[in-house]
């Protein structure tokens, strides 16, 4: 495939030394336009004064370039992307391209549990369903308390069902359960010897735990009953706690899988996920492992707790990296780095004399911010500052005007934590957050805000660089 690399002039020497890490069938051609930095180029911008050699099969634009790819697309019949944010990113892009287009798929089902439902007002819990079914939830429990009534539980679950949910019903109460299945739940966790006989008359897919205190084989005769009714059912053998049964729990998941290879089986996540003291994204991570392996497609998941926010988007990434690893008999590593958010997969930066050799080729007096995983450095064609101490670097720097004060405090700042936390940093850039990432700052507030002697990059009132003369 031969791709044209479009870049500026500054961004030039670093490309063209990445692209010797390309892939095999990968024939790369660089177009250098008259612009200094490569963020500032739009596709409107880039097909007025790009010049397309014959025969390119991509054009790979800068992962920083405001606005549509289409745009260019459109006006030069080459498709076009956008790459990776960081350029020295390039080779791995590609390398996982093929990846990408067979990523996604997945056969884990997420039950996302509105706790405590009663106590809910009816419009914040139609809200809560709607968020948890943005974050990937298939079904939307309605949570039963034990001993509290639930007058409208008829009306919620209607509700439910009205604004397109699937719905589930948790609770062993035999009315609530005759209640939620005729105004439209499918399912209903949980039934054992104790309360199985509802199902007889009340047609629903039953979710089966052992009877309190026994074990696996508790759940047979509850299976059997089940199956004698023509009732589906899927079982649950429990996950319990961490120092509470937990290596126990999930070596009965293993055995109820080999009592039952064909039987549908579902985890619920929340007895670690919600009590330990970690973040939820690695555990959830490999809850679903352990899923994907044993044949489990259901998981119940709550978001109690404030650590555990996020936990069913959380479900929704790691349930497909999980499906794709294992069909294609990989690690689930360097595929999808959404579930890393405190820490990035790898920090990127550049030496000190990658840094000189950039400053001897600057002519403006721009700042340019640079973190490796120890130091800060701020450079432009005059200054060539580093250090580990923001407010030391600051005083280093000579600005007084409050906009551009504001402006380096804030990148300054934002370096700093990216080195205390294992952060690639970029400039004008959101730190990483894996799924939680923000969208970076929009052209327009750079340009408002480096306007003037420290850009001369002039720009429309559609955000686009009409003018680059830095």
């Amino acid at each position: 495939m031969r791709v044209l690399f479009v870049t500026g002039k500054l961004a030039e020497r670093a490309l063209r030394d990445t692209l010797g890490a390309l892939p095999a069938g990968i024939e790369p051609e660089v177009a250098v336009l008259g612009i200094t930095v490569a963020a500032l180029m739009t596709p409107r911008w880039i097909a007025r004064h790009l010049s397309l050699p014959a025969g390119v099969d991509l054009i790979l634009l800068p992962g920083l370039c405001q606005g549509d790819p289409a745009v260019l697309e459109r006006a030069l019949g080459v498709r076009t992307e956008k790459g990776p944010a960081d350029l020295r990113r390039i080779p791995e892009h590609f390398g996982l391209a093929a990846a990408r287009r067979e990523y996604g798929a997945y056969d884990l089902q997420i039950l996302a549990e509105i706790n405590n439902a009663p106590a809910w007002e009816p419009e914040a819990l139609f809200e809560r369903a709607a968020y948890f079914a943005a974050s990937g939830a298939e079904v939307i429990d309605v949570g039963c308390t034990p001993g509290q009534p639930f007058p409208n539980l008829r009306e919620i679950v209607r509700g439910l069902r009205e604004r397109g949910h699937r719905v589930s019903i948790d609770t062993f109460d035999t009315g609530e359960i005759e209640t939620a299945v005729g105004a439209g739940a499918e399912i209903v966790l949980s039934v054992n010897s104790g309360n199985v006989e509802v199902a007889r008359d009340v047609p629903a897919t039953y979710v089966v735990l052992p009877d309190a205190g026994g074990g696996l084989e508790t759940m047979e005769p509850t299976i059997e009953r089940l199956e004698d009714w023509g009732r589906p059912c899927i079982l649950d053998s429990i996950l319990d706690p961490i120092g509470f049964g937990f290596a126990r729990a999930l070596g009965r998941y293993l055995a109820l899988r080999d009592r039952h290879p064909a039987a549908e089986i579902l985890m619920g996540t929340a007895n670690v996920s919600e009590l330990l003291d970690a973040d939820t994204t690695g555990v959830n991570a490999v809850l679903a492992g352990f899923c994907q392996e044993a044949g489990i497609r259901w998981v119940l998941a709550t978001e109690v707790i404030p650590w555990a926010r996020g936990t069913v988007r959380e479900l929704d990434v790691a349930r497909r990296l999980m499906h794709y690893a294992l069909r294609q008999g990989q690690l689930p590593k360097h595929l999808d780095d959404r579930l890393l958010t405190v820490k990035d997969a790898e920090v990127l930066s550049y030496s000190e004399e990658e840094l000189r050799e950039l400053q001897s080729r600057i002519t403006d007096p721009n700042y340019r911010i640079f973190a490796d995983e120890h130091r800060i450095t701020v450079l432009n064609r005059d200054r060539f500052v580093t250090g580990t101490e923001i407010q030391d670097i600051f005083d280093q720097l000579g600005v007084d005007e409050a906009t551009h004060a504001f402006y380096l405090g804030k990148e300054l700042a934002k370096a700093k934590l990216a080195i205390v936390l294992g952060k690639t940093y970029r400039q004008e850039g959101s730190l990483s957050w894996g799924y939680l990432t923000p969208p970076d700052d929009p052209l327009k507030e750079h340009v408002r805000l480096t306007r003037g002697s420290r850009n001369a990059a002039v720009a429309d009132a559609s955000g686009e660089a009409i003018d680059a003369r830095t």
